[in-house]
Formats: C-alpha cells, structure tokens, sequence
C-alpha cells in the first residue's frame, strides 16, 4: 500500500505538533495549591497564578466598576423611549441610527426640526446620504406623533422614497 505525498506531510506535522507540545509542557514552570476547599487544589500553571494574584488585587475595583455597571443600566432603563424613525418615508436604518447619535429620537423630536437640520446632521455624517430628500421627513414624523397612521399611509403611497411624486 502506497503512502502519498500529502499524508506524509499530514503524518510529519501531526508529529511536530506533538514535540511543540512536549516542549511547551516541559517549559511551563508549575505550582501547587493547597487549598481547604477540595476542588480547588492542584497544580497550576505559573501564568493561571499571575492572573489569580492580579485578579485578588482588582477585586475592590472590580466591585465599584460593578455598581457603574448598575447605575448605567439603572440609567438606560429610566432613558426616554426611542420611535422606530424608519416608519418615516425615505429613512432606512442606517439614517435612523444617525439621526439617534444627533439627538433625534422621537417622531416629535424629528417633527420640530428643519428639512435643512436634517440635511446637515446627514451631510456630517461618515456614508453617502446625498441622495436622501428630508423635505417631507418632518411633516411625516408629526403625522406619526400624533398618531395619525392612515394619513400618514396613504401620504406615503403617494411618495417615492419620502419625496413628492
């Protein structure tokens, strides 16, 4: 039976992964731990109690860094609620998301500012957004505000892609 050349190969570096790993193990300094709990005793690799010794030192950080964590999402929760800005005709997700980092995040919010606001914070904004027209974008934002959807679907049908027809 004939042994070709790629299982060779295959069978020479399966054994050199093998000496790297003997090597590797042979090198690595261990360190045993006695401790009074029965499953945490044993032998540990020299870096495993670097990172041990670190993390007993951080502890005291870690602990306020955790009540951070609290209070942001204490704060997120209590955050005013966030319209989907792409029920607007013409805004994709992706102008929703960039409308969100300036501030707009409610269908009032996009109603009380200006075609040529809108079209600033998308001209500032990293991405090609030039093609968008907001001249109906705040008109259809109040209609959503004040919860008028069949108005607000029928204008729409009558729009192509948030522009007059």
């Amino acid at each position: 039976m004939t042994v070709t050349r790629l299982e060779r190969k295959a069978r020479r570096n399966k054994t050199r992964a093998k000496e790297r790993v003997k090597e590797i193990k042979r090198n690595v300094s261990r360190i045993f731990i006695k401790s009074p709990y029965k499953d945490e005793s044993g032998v540990i690799l020299e870096e495993d109690v670097m990172t041990i010794a670190k993390s007993l030192k951080s502890a005291p950080a870690t602990a306020a860094k955790e009540s951070k964590k609290v209070e942001e999402v204490a704060s997120e929760v209590a955050a005013p609620a966030v319209d989907k800005l792409n029920e607007v005709e013409g805004i994709g997700p992706k102008i929703a998301t960039v409308l969100n980092e300036a501030g707009i995040l409610t269908f009032a919010d996009l109603a009380a500012s200006t075609p040529e606001k809108i079209r600033e914070i998308l001209d500032n904004a990293e991405g090609n957004f030039a093609a968008h027209d907001p001249a109906t974008w705040p008109k259809q934002a109040e209609m959503a505000a004040e919860g008028k959807w069949d108005e607000l679907k029928t204008w729409q049908d009558e729009l192509k892609g948030g522009k007059e027809a």
